[in-house]
């Protein structure tokens, strides 16, 4: 007498091979391409489209990992990559990440953290952190800001950011810019933290790191929304200035500030 096989749960397989994103064996799949369900179908298109989506981000982080893998194959394993964040903001600190990734280290979502929303970021920052060989963040407040000039400040905060490594670097690899202080071998990449992992790295690390503190600005200051703009020169920002004034973690060399005060602005510093 021959047995008739019993047809497959598709709920549970659904939840384990899409919602779950495990690895579909083959003779789960064999078994799905002869159920002539349609949801049997629906799962293995999903699959198809998962495998294709993990291709090509696989493809993504090959190419944004070139600069490490020409490193990697002279045998330099120790490759910092540099990026700051907090630039443009009217108030709080610039704040610089330094991140030593792995030998031939991928992580899917990586990129410029620009690209990602804050919800991604948050994420990748955990994976970042715990995976990284080491990383280190380093800042520059407001007064030395408003002392030295934006320009200087960041790589100020980005010298301290590689200074607390916790592992000395081998390379660098920076975002447009050039840590002449350090005798470190180093190349600056222009949109380095498009092009580079580790630079994509240390971007996230920067930029999750200075959200958290205006958010911590925005409780001691309230009514500017600092954790709303993270200090950046928006409509609502440059209003709150002309109601409530200068705070102390106000960049008083910036024009929408110094207006605010009453001062003439500045000329801009180049370098």
């Amino acid at each position: 007498m021959n047995k008739v096989r019993a047809l497959p749960n598709l709920g549970d397989l659904r939840r384990r091979y899409l919602d779950e994103g495990r690895r579909m064996p083959k003779r789960v799949e064999a078994m799905l391409r002869e159920d002539t369900r349609t949801g049997a179908r629906a799962i293995l298109v999903g699959v198809a489209r998962r495998r294709r989506a993990n291709r090509a981000e696989g493809q993504r982080l090959l190419h944004l990992s070139r600069y490490e893998r020409v490193l990697w194959r002279q045998g330099v394993t120790h490759i910092a990559g540099v990026d700051e964040a907090g630039m443009s903001p009217l108030a709080g600190p610039v704040v610089a990440g330094a991140v030593i990734l792995p030998v031939g280290y991928k992580l899917a979502g990586v990129d410029d953290s620009k690209k990602l929303d804050a919800a991604a970021r948050d994420e990748l920052v955990l994976a970042i952190k715990r995976d990284a060989v080491a990383w280190a963040v380093g800042r520059a407040e407001p007064e030395e800001i408003d002392r030295i000039n934006i320009y200087r400040a960041g790589l100020l905060a980005m010298r301290r950011a590689v200074e607390g490594l916790a592992v000395r670097p081998e390379h660098l690899l920076i975002d447009a810019r050039a840590l002449r202080e350090l005798d470190i071998p180093q190349e600056g990449i222009i949109h380095g933290d498009a092009l580079s992992i580790s630079i994509a790295a240390a971007s996230i690390v920067a930029k999750t790191t200075r959200d958290a503190l205006m958010r911590e600005l925005d409780a001691r200051f309230p009514g500017y929304g600092f954790a709303r703009h993270k200090g950046y020169p928006v409509a609502d920002h440059v209003r709150a200035l002309a109601s409530l004034g200068v705070s102390e973690v106000h960049r008083r060399s910036f024009a929408p500030v110094r207006e605010a005060l009453g001062l003439v602005p500045r000329q801009r510093a180049l370098f």
